[in-house]
């Protein structure tokens, strides 16, 4: 990317509440938005140091389960990002993501449309939802390059128009990002709009686990924990990663990580926390530009 512009923690002084706040307008435009149970208990939320601000919000709507946001700001330390919108189980949506991480030397970034199936073995699923959305990533994959090397374990929920990207924090990089952040969280909405309600029962559960696993695997592999703990307090982030975060763990399922994901058991039953333990690593996109998968097959995770 380009690095004019003026340097900075999010340049020359934005902030990502801007694009949470346009989130929020272009959800109002589309359906009727009610505060989440999880906002109550969230939303004054505060750091142990007074110079850190922490932002929760989060709603429900007519197709959409949970929509929540949290932000951490410490003026010229550190802007965190983590955005989110899963629907209700009686649709088979992606899942938008959009998690960001700033400090005064770089950001590292992750948006997506993470899918609900896996896309390899479920090509029904790849076409309905990311085969008309390719253009979208080729215009992006330049000015937010892929952010290098990145193991398969990390890929297990990423689709082929993943943003994976490092870049310096400045002003023209952020103008870039604001617009692939509202550009993708536009194109969850019209998919949201085009959904027709599941009335399969079975298939309905079938949604339900798959997010269920979804934010099994996100909940106990949620980079931004350490952070978490550090500013809040152990317990605390614990609370915040599985109540607000990622609620639904505790209520859309009752499977445990290790019943979705036995490989990461150890010989005494408890999880290997160890991150990013198997698979080979991508140093480049490992999808062509039609959206084929071509990390090659010993890429080591359910892709």
């Amino acid at each position: 990317m380009s690095g004019g512009g003026g340097a900075g923690v999010l340049g020359a002084g934005s902030s990502y509440q801007s694009f949470v706040r346009t989130a929020l307008e272009l959800t109002r435009l589309r359906t009727a938005l009610t505060p989440h149970p999880s906002q109550e208990k969230f939303r004054l939320i505060r750091a142990n140091d007074d110079a850190t601000v922490l932002d929760a919000l989060s709603f429900s709507g007519p197709k959409i389960r949970l929509l929540r946001s949290l932000t951490v700001e410490k003026k010229n330390s550190v802007q965190v990002l983590d955005f989110a919108a899963f629907s209700e189980p009686e649709y088979d949506l992606p899942i938008f993501c959009a998690n960001a991480f700033t400090t005064p030397a770089q950001s590292i970034v992750v948006l997506d449309l993470n899918p609900l199936y896996n896309i390899t073995k479920n090509k029904d699923y790849k076409d309905k939802y990311y085969r008309n959305l390719m253009p979208l990533i080729e215009k992006y994959r330049e000015l937010l390059p892929w952010g290098g090397k990145i193991t398969s374990e990390s890929l297990i929920f990423f689709s082929p128009i993943v943003i994976w990207t490092i870049f310096e924090p400045t002003e023209q990089n952020h103008h870039v990002l604001y617009s692939a952040l509202t550009d993708y969280y536009k194109v969850w909405l019209q998919l949201m709009d085009q959904a027709t309600q599941e009335n399969d029962t079975t298939k309905v559960v079938r949604n339900r686990e798959a997010q269920h696993r979804y934010l099994t695997w996100r909940a106990e592999k949620d980079p931004g924990f350490p952070l978490l703990k550090k500013l809040i307090g152990e317990s605390h982030a614990k609370d915040l990663v599985t109540e607000f975060l990622f609620e639904g763990v505790h209520s859309l399922g009752s499977k445990s990580f290790l019943d979705y994901f036995p490989e990461y058991a150890r010989d005494d039953g408890t999880v290997n926390k160890k991150r990013s333990m198997v698979g080979k690593s991508f140093e480049t996109r490992p999808w062509d530009a039609t959206g084929k998968f071509i990390g090659g097959k010993d890429a080591g995770c359910d892709l």
